[in-house]
């Protein structure tokens, strides 16, 4: 088992090979979305339960045509490895989250 505390899951939609990766410890919360009281599981169905090594999700990252990535480690693997710009993600209910759109020509 990884101790880098990173869980990934590869869904693979047509052509597309989409990594949904997330800080371990988000699986199963609840993130506050807008002021209506609405909120968004962060779910194991979606971002998996497997944890991986930073090696790992690099190898996925650079094959991903889309990537849904949540948390701050992941984030910062994200920024490391030269897929994000620092300071280019976003928030969802107050934890860093990024998406990711390979645009092929």
């Amino acid at each position: 088992m990884s101790e880098d505390g990173f869980v990934m899951r590869v869904h693979r939609v047509r052509a597309e090979f989409v990594v949904a990766a997330c800080d371990a410890e988000l699986l199963g919360r609840d993130l506050p979305v807008g002021s209506a009281g609405r909120t968004v599981k962060v779910s194991a169905h979606f971002y998996g339960e497997r944890r991986v090594s930073r090696e790992e999700l690099l190898w996925a990252l650079e094959r991903a045509t889309i990537a849904n990535l949540l948390g701050e480690r992941v984030l910062r693997l994200a920024e490391e490895g030269g897929f994000i710009a620092p300071g280019s993600s976003g928030s969802l209910g107050g934890v860093p989250h990024a998406e990711i759109f390979a645009l092929v020509g």
